[in-house]
């Protein structure tokens, strides 16, 4: 009796499908997801062996595998010029600033946009706020060129002609980070509270009709209801905004600053900048590749990391 109990309470393994038959039977989303695979593969895997780079005196004439062996020396120097922390602090700082602002003001306009009864007022509004994000950074830095300028800029001129000296922004290293910030806000804001609005569109309407009907304000249901519904949806953009907090928006800071404008760069250098430089002006591809290797393992790190404070305190919102 026993023995009949126990293998009745034996529960039996799900049946696995083979691996032929599974890929014949999703054949079509695999084809979908081919092209995306492939792109990873190409462009993100097979040039891993290039790391090798940080830790060689890398030349032409060797290649990547025949170059001398140096060991750390790439990440030595890095440290003891100062630049490795410099550059390490304006990349984190940019970031952040650029990630919580973002962030922030997504929501807002998001729940500006919902609230707007008008349809057709809503649908130009949404158009006006995506347009920045189409403008290229190349045109952004002629724009602030053509504002900031101090012989012919916008700004200068006005000045002029209320009778005061004009100002060489250019010149001033500290204003850089505000006008860094600006742009950057102005080009992702609109295009970034997408994400927010369809979150605010996907709350159960009769949540809303109801609070309504009990008498609620608009601040009311945006305080008690559409904010702590998006508290998902802002937590894990943020663990993917963390991911890239070590990757610093080029295009911007490039066609903003400058390659030739030094006296920015203590407040505006950023770590794709300096590698841009060293490559192109110093052919230096080993302490570049270094600064590149230094940059991924610092963002894999913090994510994992972030990850890992959000699992603690609520894993509902962990990414894994």
């Amino acid at each position: 009796m026993k023995a009949k109990g126990k293998k009745q309470g034996v529960q039996a393994l799900p049946h696995r499908k083979p691996v032929g038959r599974v890929i014949r039977d999703n054949r079509i989303l695999i084809l979908m997801c081919l092209p995306a695979v492939l792109f990873f593969i190409v462009f993100f895997y097979c040039p891993l062996p290039g790391v090798y780079i940080a830790f060689t005196n890398y030349n032409f004439r060797d290649g990547i595998f025949g170059s001398p062996f140096v060991g750390f020396k790439n990440f030595e120097f890095l440290i003891k010029s100062g630049q490795l922390w410099a550059l390490t602090r304006n990349t984190v700082l940019y970031n952040l600033a650029f990630i919580l602002l973002g962030n922030i003001l997504q929501i807002i306009l998001a729940i500006m946009v919902n609230e707007i009864r008008c349809s057709w007022f809503k649908k130009v509004s949404q158009t006006i706020m995506f347009l920045p994000y189409f403008i290229s950074a190349v045109l952004i830095g002629v724009l602030a060129f053509n504002i900031l300028n101090y012989d012919t800029g916008a700004l200068n001129t006005l000045i002029r002609s209320a009778g005061a000296n004009p100002v060489k922004i250019y010149s001033m290293a500290g204003i850089w980070p505000f006008i860094i910030i600006l742009c950057n806000i102005w080009q992702q804001t609109g295009y970034g509270s997408i994400v927010y609005f369809a979150a605010i569109c996907g709350i159960d309407s009769q949540i809303i009709e109801a609070a309504e009907v009990d008498g609620a304000t608009s601040w009311q249901r945006i305080r008690y209801i559409i904010l702590p519904s998006l508290k998902p949806t802002f937590i894990i953009l943020m663990l993917f905004a963390l991911g890239g907090i070590m990757k610093g928006n080029f295009g911007l800071f490039y066609n903003l600053i400058g390659p030739a404008n030094s006296q920015l760069f203590p407040n505006t250098d950023i770590i794709e900048t300096f590698v841009f430089r060293t490559m192109m002006n110093q052919n230096n591809f080993a302490t570049s590749s270094a600064v590149g290797l230094y940059q991924s393992v610092f963002g894999f790190i913090l994510v994992m990391f972030s990850n890992w404070v959000v699992r603690k305190i609520d894993p509902d919102y962990a990414l894994f």
